[in-house]
């Protein structure tokens, strides 16, 4: 056997760095045992590490356990190189032997590595555990450690805890700022990347390098700050980062999400030899702006070169931001995906979701989901909120408890679409449940997220809770503000509306279109005539804002319901654009509040005219006719629609009790406490009369006698509601029900008298807004 020398040590040295193939590998190591280096710790510490590179990791185990005593060295090699093989648990259980079965103590590259492995792990725990170890172990300081965590409570999205360690910190390099801003943006806290970036810069920049740049520019790009993110771009050319392929390739996408595709296009020419994922960016950055030609042709010119497309593309060319009209070619890349195999990536199985869900292919959307054989998080979410946004509330909770069940833990997405699930549904309870969920996982920071609770407890009927919630968020975006005072607007507080629209504006924040809608609507169901002229008018000569249909609706709607009736038709017959079916029906709609049948006909002439097919239009002008007792022109409006076949949506009511939620329609008795709910109904009209109720049937058909109007009026959806919440909630609870419909005159009455006579407060929420009902008082002043 030849003698063991340095330079034998030192060519095996080489040999093992310069392997190609784990064959080479093999044969080196063969080498090594002839020649008597199978225990020497330096050359088989190298083979292990240089076979975890080639995900020979069965391989590095069996070596390791061939070394009588490993030392620390030999240890971190393997915990890293399990880590890095996405084997998790396996390096978790050679910490593990380390800590339990050797005299040796960890170090900092050791809880680095570790903390590293327990950041894939599903066992959020382990990682709390790892950080109690290294705190104990005096590297709770250390940057290698500190950077490890913040990494791994970002996984988490545990956004405080991440933010804990930064701050304390007592120095911080490059990578532990990098680690930072990635980490915020990822969880969708744009803003705080992009504070902490200003820090890393105000600090003196001694740290900032390309990847900085390339890591803040794709959170400025998600609050579409444009100058900001001119100006870091000039400081990456000041740098000399701005001919760094990732750093050109994060302005390509930059520019194209702020609406600059030619910006981006340009700067994708600077690039000399642009690789796969600066094309993946052009061709996200074409789709997402609506340029699918230009996305195709690129994504063409690929397979003609025989790049190899991967996922990314796939994923940057399906038509997610602009998909109406884009069915067919949603399939054809669907097809495309089919063939090539890349059908089965995670990313591409969402993407292709989320298409088919803006598109309303639900049943496609659930197809692919259901096919897919690992769902991730991504998927999970994107089928949640493609059933919140097609309205089917339902289907969505039912998934997030069929996710809950699966132990898969939700982001901040996913809690975002289920509030959204749950203000629409008014699902009080399960709403609660996710906001200790949200605590519980410390998403609370996340902007998404706590805009998300304020518009679910503001649609929920809780505007005081709605309203705490957002006192506490040190930082608001326009979403935020523009959903508060929507939900102030929703609940009648016209002058809360405007207070917080004057405390927006100074603020700094600049209005959108949404925000005048929101304060509009405040204005409208609050009867504030100047207040709501003022806005409009500000909106147009202060802001520069064109107002869309929307506005103009709401224009006509605030004059109407304060029975400017004449002055809304001027307003109308002033507009610069065709008036549309929205603004049409915001007039018919006041016609209906104040009995104005001559015009109610204009304006269902034009909306018939308009919008032939929606039966609500008829059905309004039919309770106009009623209401002014023209009974032969009331039934030749429904004659027109039972001869079209136009159906009216069936007016249903939702109350939960003990978490439960329970639907009645008009007249139902197919509840199990049907008996006792109509027993209260009865006990509850004697104690009206007695207060001076009476029935409003004006509205109720005009051919059937007034006895039988005023049954009909009685067994209404929101009635058996509000009568099953009296039987089942003890005395004093107040009671809150969701109608799918506006509420009618007889029920809105028939209510304010219930709150009297019974002492309780009854919260009303229709397909238009709130009504507190207390003392027999509305809080909307019968103004509705």
């Amino acid at each position: 056997m030849s003698m063991k020398t340095p330079q034998s040590r030192n060519l095996f040295l080489s040999l093992l760095k310069g392997a190609k193939t784990q064959s080479q590998l093999t044969q080196t190591h063969a080498q090594i045992i002839i020649h008597g280096f199978q225990n020497d710790l330096s050359t088989v510490t190298k083979l292990a590490h240089r076979l975890s590179d080639f995900k020979a990791t069965c391989y590095a185990r069996a070596l390791f356990f061939s070394i009588p005593k490993p030392d620390l060295f030999l240890f971190n090699v393997i915990i890293r190189g399990f880590s890095n093989n996405e084997m998790p648990k396996s390096s978790i259980c050679f910490y593990t032997h380390l800590r339990k079965n050797t005299a040796l103590t960890p170090d900092n590259f050791t809880y680095s590595f570790v903390l590293s492995a327990a950041s894939a792990c599903c066992d959020r725990s382990i990682g709390v555990l790892l950080h109690g170890h290294a705190i104990v172990s005096g590297y709770g300081s250390d940057l290698f450690v500190g950077a490890a965590l913040v990494d791994l409570y970002f996984k988490f999205s545990w956004v405080k805890s991440a933010r804990k360690v930064f701050d304390k910190m007592p120095e911080k390099d490059t990578v532990l700022w990098n680690s930072m801003i990635s980490g915020l943006m990822k969880n969708c806290c744009f803003q705080d990347s992009i504070w902490v970036f200003g820090d890393m810069v105000r600090n003196g920049g001694t740290w900032l390098d390309s990847t900085s740049v390339a890591a803040v520019l794709p959170a400025v790009a998600e609050v579409q700050e444009l100058r900001l993110g001119m100006e870091i771009q000039c400081l990456g050319l000041k740098l000399g980062f701005h001919d760094h392929v990732y750093v050109l390739t994060g302005l390509v996408s930059f520019y194209s999400k702020c609406g600059e595709v030619e910006g981006a296009e340009l700067l994708f020419r600077d690039i000399v030899r642009p690789d796969l994922i600066s094309c993946n960016a052009m061709i996200s950055g074409y789709t997402c702006n609506g340029k699918t030609e230009s996305s195709l042709r690129l994504f063409r010119q690929l397979l003609a070169s025989a790049e190899r497309v991967n996922s990314s593309t796939i994923v940057g060319l399906i038509p997610v931001f602009y998909p109406f009209g884009h069915l067919h070619l949603t399939n054809c890349i669907h097809n495309f995906c089919l063939k090539s195999g890349i059908v089965s990536n995670s990313s591409v199985l969402t993407a292709l979701s989320t298409v088919y869900s803006r598109l309303n292919e639900m049943e496609a959307a659930r197809k692919l989901f259901d096919e897919s054989s690992e769902k991730s998080l991504a998927s999970w979410n994107a089928m949640i909120a493609g059933y919140t946004q097609n309205g089917l509330t339902e289907e969505a909770i039912s998934l997030f408890q069929e996710m809950q069940a699966s132990k898969v833990a939700p982001n901040p997405v996913t809690v975002s679409s289920i509030l959204s699930a749950c203000a629409q549904l008014g699902a009080i309870s399960l709403g609660k449940w996710v906001h200790e969920l949200v605590k519980s996982r410390n998403f609370e920071s996340n902007i998404y997220v706590s805009t998300a609770l304020i518009d679910m407890y503001a649609k929920c009927g809780n505007i005081v809770e709605a309203r705490d919630l957002f006192d506490l968020m040190p930082h608001k975006s326009e979403v935020t503000w523009n959903t508060m005072i929507s939900g102030y607007g929703l609940h009648g507080h016209g002058l809360e509306a405007l207070q917080l629209f004057s405390e927006m504006l100074h603020s700094g924040i600049r209005p959108s279109g949404v925000t005048f809608l929101s304060v509009l609507y405040a204005c409208s169901h609050a009867g504030l005539v100047r207040e709501g002229d003022e806005i409009f008018q500000s909106m147009i000569h202060d802001h520069g804002l064109k107002p869309l249909a929307e506005h103009y609706a709401c224009m006509v709607d605030i004059l109407g319901r304060a029975g400017q009736l004449e002055k809304a038709l001027e307003f109308i017959k002033g507009l610069a654009v065709e008036p549309g079916p929205a603004v049409w029906g915001a007039l018919l709609g006041a016609c209906m509040i104040h009995k104005d049948t001559n015009l109610a006909r204009v304006a269902s002439e034009k909306l018939f005219e308009l919008d032939p097919e929606n039966v609500g239009y008829h059905v309004l002008l039919s309770n106009i006719y009623s209401a002014d007792r023209d009974y032969v022109q009331a039934a030749t409006v429904r004659q027109v629609f039972k001869k079209r076949k136009l159906a009216k949506a069936p007016g249903c009511t939702l109350i939960e009790v003990g978490g439960t939620p329970h639907v009645f329609t008009s007249g139902d008795q197919l509840h199990p406490q049907s008996t006792a709910i109509y027993a209260m109904l009865e006990k509850l009209n004697g104690k009206m009369r007695e207060a001076g109720f009476q029935t409003e049937t004006v509205t109720a058909l005009h051919d059937v006698e007034e006895e039988e109007k005023e049954l009909m009026m009685k067994v209404h959806s929101e009635k058996l509601a509000i009568a099953f919440g009296l039987i089942s909630t003890e005395p004093g609870t107040e009671i809150r029900i969701i109608k799918n419909l506006r509420v009618c005159l007889d029920c809105h009455t028939a209510t304010k008298f219930i709150s009297k006579v019974t002492g309780r407060v009854i919260v009303v929420r229709d397909a238009n807004r709130f009504h507190h009902f207390k003392g027999g008082v509305c809080s909307c002043g019968d103004y509705w």
